[in-house]
């Protein structure tokens, strides 16, 4: 197959017929143009085309190695992590503890939050199953649990993460949502887990569900992950990547990579929200916060949510932060990939006009 090594670079639009050298337009089966026949994809069994940019996940890069589109990949159920409540327990760290948090809750509730703390479900065997459904996910992904930001020799330091280096600056957190977001912390030491439920989409991967109803203005849980310069990701192949300081001085900008150490939060997918649709699918939004002197990246429900009920962000992270990139002129060719997108969206100008120097939507970036 001669065009397999460059599947995604033909000059224009092609289709595989009974002859190898005999071509004519081929189409994305997803959005059904040939435009951007330099992005449309190949698969290596049905021949059918995609666009990088129309795959869900969104793919940055051409794949190494042989590719499948979700018809013929058929993914597999990974291997489920053990219902094991001792190896539950060790995997996520919890704390043995007879103390209940159960009336540290009911106080928090009672008073009036501008955040809510997230209600565990009151069955113990559910919140096992619930912590069970995020360790194979892990486990499967490769990934450490961490319910921290964490700051590599190799990467940015800790002493990097100011918000006073935020370009417009950073809201704080108020010391009330403060104490509602350790109590959080505290809770899930504890095993007192959100009422979320980590499932398998064949053509998605894993994806977060409610399992249980979630009120307005909860704290659903904390983006974590290993924090690295902006300038040092900007050929980097993760799809789940997190703005964490958008400083005016672009070399101080900070990402939140999460495909080594992480917790649920990488699996929450993302959607347009400048549609209709999406903004009525919408649940979840990604808020940054001044937390004690630290920047903090929290995924907060803005509105009730039922339970079964997919936990949609605004954004994809790799498209925010590929749209960081653009917007900051750090870009590379891979992230080039998306700028049809943003056009779509409205949030870049096309190309006969000026591409404005600030973000349209400061929830896309810098939240």
């Amino acid at each position: 197959m001669a065009l397999r090594s460059k599947r995604s670079q033909a000059p224009k639009p092609i289709f595989r017929s009974k002859h190898a050298d005999d071509y004519s337009g081929v189409y994305c089966e997803e959005c059904g143009s040939g435009e951007s026949p330099g992005e449309l994809l190949l698969c290596d069994k049905c021949d059918k085309g995609f666009h990088l940019f129309c795959l869900r996940p969104i793919l940055v890069s051409v794949p190494k190695g042989s590719w499948f589109c979700p018809s013929c990949s058929k993914q597999k159920m990974p291997k489920s992590f053990p219902l094991v409540q001792t190896k539950i327990i060790d995997f996520f760290r919890i704390k043995r503890s007879t103390e209940s948090t159960q009336k540290l809750s009911q106080v928090m509730s009672k008073k009036r939050r501008k955040l809510l703390p997230f209600n565990p479900s009151e069955d113990p065997e559910r919140r096992l199953e619930q912590m069970r459904s995020l360790a194979t996910a892990l486990t499967a992904s490769g990934t450490e649990f961490s319910n921290e930001l964490t700051y590599r020799p190799s990467m940015a330091l800790r002493s990097t993460n100011q918000p006073a280096l935020e370009k417009g600056g950073m809201q704080v957190l108020t010391k009330e949502d403060v104490e509602t977001l350790n109590l959080c912390r505290r809770m899930m030491n504890r095993g007192e887990w959100p009422p979320l439920m980590v499932v398998f989409d064949p053509e998605e991967g894993f994806t977060v569900e409610a399992d249980r109803f979630i009120r307005d203005l909860t704290i659903i849980t904390e983006y974590v992950g290993d924090v690295d310069y902006l300038k040092n990701r900007e050929n980097d192949d993760g799809d789940s990547m997190m703005t964490l300081l958008h400083a005016a001085n672009p070399s101080q900008s900070l990402v939140i990579c999460p495909d080594k150490r992480g917790n649920v939060a990488r699996f929450i997918n993302g959607i347009n929200n400048h549609t209709q649709e999406g903004k009525k699918k919408q649940n979840l939004k990604c808020v940054r916060y001044d937390v004690n002197g630290e920047c903090r990246v929290l995924l907060i429900a803005n509105r009730d949510i039922s339970k079964g009920e997919r936990h949609l962000t605004p954004m994809m992270p790799i498209l925010a932060y590929s749209l960081a990139l653009l917007k900051l002129g750090l870009s590379r060719p891979k992230v080039q990939h998306f700028k049809s997108c943003f056009f779509t969206m409205g949030l870049l100008a096309p190309p006969t006009q000026p591409v404005p120097s600030q973000p349209t939507d400061s929830n896309m970036v810098s939240q």
